[in-house]
């Protein structure tokens, strides 16, 4: 079993969710987002609940596999903590997300806007687990 900081991984966690906060927050991108979903203020609101609970579950799973990749590969640098947050972003998020547009006709725009979250948040939370071992 490699050696996690759990702190850190709480605390990337918590990086995850405040860009995506900013992210989605009025002044940035979320009337796009809506226009883009159909999510009205109504429909967010009823499901803000369930949609906090699993962005919470989400944000840890994702945080404790970048910290098992971080510490396996011994990564130990901000520098190579965000590549390799860049690289899990390319490699599976992106890839996945775009495939959406293949398969299911997904808006290119909307992918963009939830590609940008996470490539953010991805590349902060790789710098953080990589120097906080």
């Amino acid at each position: 079993m490699l050696p996690i900081n759990w702190l850190a991984v709480l605390v990337a966690a918590i990086i995850r969710m405040a860009v995506g906060f900013a992210w989605y927050s009025p002044p940035l991108l979320l009337k796009p987002w809506q226009a883009l979903t159909g999510v009205t203020p109504e429909t967010m609101k009823a499901g803000l609940g369930k949609a906090m609970v699993v962005d919470v579950i989400a944000s840890l799973i994702m945080s404790f596999a970048l910290a098992n990749i971080i510490v396996g590969a011994n990564i130990a640098d901000w520098l190579n903590g965000g590549l390799a947050g860049f690289w899990v972003w390319l490699g599976f998020m992106a890839t996945l997300l775009v495939s959406l547009w293949g398969y299911e006709n997904r808006s290119l725009k909307l992918i963009a806007i939830n590609l940008g979250n996470n490539l953010i948040a991805l590349v902060l939370m790789g710098a953080l687990l990589a120097v906080w071992r």
